[in-house]
């Protein structure tokens, strides 16, 4: 027989909390894991530093000159918009199974096609401001 003195909102409370409790146990098991394994990686790794380790690698060559290189900035255009153009082909496929769905289909076409239309400006605007363009 239930307790009167206890309220179902503390009753529901406790619940609530010892469910989150697990969780936050098993960050704390997570965090803790994480630390052992790198102080053992730490204690039990041999340290001998010489000049040649400390030097820079690259591929198998020796560092020659500063460490400083210029890269041109339409490169990460390039893949910004590759980037952004292959998130929204993934929005197509659910788009794609809900359209199919009964009553769903006038709806989900419209909102597609405010979808594409913001990809379609967003293009323009690349394309007007030179970005597309390969010198």
């Amino acid at each position: 027989m239930p307790d009167p003195t206890v309220s179902t909102a503390t009753v529901i409370a406790a619940d609530y909390f010892r469910s989150y409790s697990v969780v936050g146990l098993l960050a704390v098991l997570g965090v803790l894991f994480v630390a052992v394994a790198f102080g053992a990686g730490r204690l039990l790794r041999p340290v001998v530093p010489t000049p040649e380790k400390l030097l820079t690698y690259e591929c198998g060559v020796d560092p020659v000159g500063e460490g400083w290189a210029h890269t041109q900035v339409r490169y990460y255009v390039y893949a910004f918009l590759y980037v952004i153009f292959a998130v929204d082909s993934i929005f197509l496929f659910p788009w794609a199974t809900v359209f199919a769905a009964a009553g769903y289909g006038a709806t989900t076409l419209v909102e597609m096609f405010i979808f594409l239309g913001f990809l379609a400006v967003g293009l323009l605007y690349a394309y007007k401001k030179g970005v597309l363009e390969w010198t």
